[in-house]
């Protein structure tokens, strides 16, 4: 799908940016947008929202672009945008999934899609080995409870079940994310069980982990992480089957998707203090102002912040560039999104 080495030598390839306004700004530094000009035929300060009904400039560039460089809150491709394309041959997206925009007509076509996924992980499994590492040492609780005492006190009593030497952590999903968590965890004196259907017990060894069921994990881990990907079979994965099984004490952790817990039947465990969380993302993905997430002691909720922020988006503007390089030499995309990993994928 790629053109070959020769068709690239006689000009760079035209390239439209296209995302949701005021993301390219904070994605790109001034050296990226230096490099995206020498990559690539483009105006790196023109940013097209809406591929749909777009403005004279931007339908323009529509025309003309061979490649579309996406990142959040780009426009979804349907027919009548990939019309309105008809040189396109590829889309390099800047950030993890590509559901969003990329649909059936652009396989249909044919287009060449690349992703930044990896490099999107990588801030969600540093976020996700804190939490586990921060849960095994109970430090949420210690650092209430020290406010709250604000005397002498002796932490060794009241913390010795606490510590992460030997503790089992339990991976729910073998995903891009979930692999990394489990490479990051292989210094620490840990035991990592694994729940994924499409996993062998011969993979899971090649990981260093336990492959186990979903109720097992539950049962034996004493913090439990969820990195399985949102489909329609992988709602309330968690849920009050699972969470019942977990020991008192253990700690839910979940960077994936609010759906894919069960947060009606989590509340009772995590109102009675029998559980602890630690929630990035939440269903609705803003609890209402009264939710009790807000203010229980036991839960450790962000605003969906595990993800690429701040000056992590430069590495998704690296590595996205890394692959319009490669597109213009002429060679294969070195993480290409394939249409049939995308039922199993986020």
């Amino acid at each position: 799908m790629h053109p070959a080495p020769d068709d690239r030598s006689a000009e760079r390839p035209a390239v439209l940016l296209a995302m949701a306004p005021g993301i390219a700004d904070r994605l790109f530094t001034a050296a990226h947008r230096t490099r995206l000009a020498a990559l690539a035929r483009t105006d790196p300060h023109l940013v097209a929202h809406d591929l749909a009904a777009p403005e004279p400039r931007v339908a323009a560039a529509l025309a003309g672009a061979e490649v579309l460089f996406t990142c959040w809150g780009a426009t979804p491709l349907t027919p009548d945008v990939l019309a309105r394309a008809p040189r396109l041959r590829a889309v390099v997206h800047a950030a993890g999934s590509v559901k969003h925009h990329v649909t059936d007509a652009c396989w249909e076509r044919g287009i060449a899609v690349a992703s930044a996924a990896a490099a999107n992980a990588l801030p969600v499994a540093e976020y996700t080995l804190a939490a586990i590492l921060f849960s095994g040492k109970h430090v949420l609780r210690s650092a209430r409870r020290y406010a709250d005492l604000r005397a002498p006190h002796d932490w060794h009593e009241e913390l010795a079940a606490a510590g992460n030497y030997r503790r089992t952590v339990g991976i729910v999903g073998a995903s891009r994310i979930g692999r990394r968590v489990i490479e990051l965890l292989r210094p620490f004196d840990v035991q990592v069980l694994l729940y994924d259907p499409y996993v062998t017990a011969g993979e899971a060894g090649d990981l260093g982990v336990v492959a186990v069921s979903l109720d097992e994990l539950c049962a034996r881990a004493g913090v439990v992480s969820v990195h399985a990907p949102q489909l329609p079979g992988t709602r309330h994965l968690i849920g009050a089957a699972q969470l019942a099984r977990m020991a008192d004490g253990a700690t839910l952790i979940n960077t994936s998707r609010g759906s894919l817990v069960d947060e009606a039947a989590l509340l009772p465990h995590l109102t009675s203090g029998r559980l602890h969380a630690v929630l990035d993302v939440t269903e609705p993905e803003l609890p209402p102002p009264g939710s009790p997430l807000y203010a229980l002691p036991n839960v450790l909720l962000t605003p969906h912040i595990a993800g690429s922020l701040g000056n992590e988006l430069h590495r998704l503007a690296d590595r996205a560039l890394d692959e319009l390089e490669r597109y213009a030499r002429g060679v294969p995309f070195r993480d290409p999104v394939r249409p049939s990993a995308l039922d199993r994928s986020a």
